[in-house]
């Protein structure tokens, strides 16, 4: 019998695990779920966006992105606005309260980055991003 080979599936998921162990506890603190941060970090890095581009970068399915969109909206974090030109056309973006969460999460958020790059080291984490933006362009 053959040993099967690492799993990397399982292996990406265990790394995505501990890396949130470093962020979950300021989630926690103010309340926010994992995809509602993603959320609200994108709209901040790109702007408005359309509901389904966002659901693509915040790597999403669209039918949980709805729940999302409705609790941050509900919570006065976003707001939504239907185009002029065709009214399916949903666009998001993050309200006044939304930029203030924003930047009262950084600061910690920052921090736990610092945590990582002690721990881990400048050069591994920037040579991992890089690997995983190449791992990110192949196509099955």
């Amino acid at each position: 019998m053959t040993t099967p080979r690492p799993s990397l599936t399982l292996t990406l998921l265990q790394a995505r695990e501990a890396a949130m162990a470093f962020f979950r506890p300021a989630l926690n603190a103010h309340d926010l779920t994992e995809q509602q941060w993603r959320v609200i970090r994108i709209l901040r890095q790109q702007g408005e966006l359309e509901s389904h581009q966002l659901a693509d970068l915040a790597c999403i399915l669209k039918p949980s992105m709805s729940g999302v969109l409705k609790r941050l909206e509900r919570d006065g974090i976003v707001s939504r606005r239907k185009s002029s030109e065709d009214q399916r056309r949903v666009f998001i973006s993050l309200t006044v309260k939304g930029q203030q969460a924003f930047m009262s999460m950084s600061e910690e958020m920052n921090r736990n980055y610092e945590k990582i790059l002690r721990q881990f080291g400048a050069d591994k984490l920037h040579a991992l991003m890089q690997l995983l933006d190449e791992m990110k362009k192949i196509t099955p």
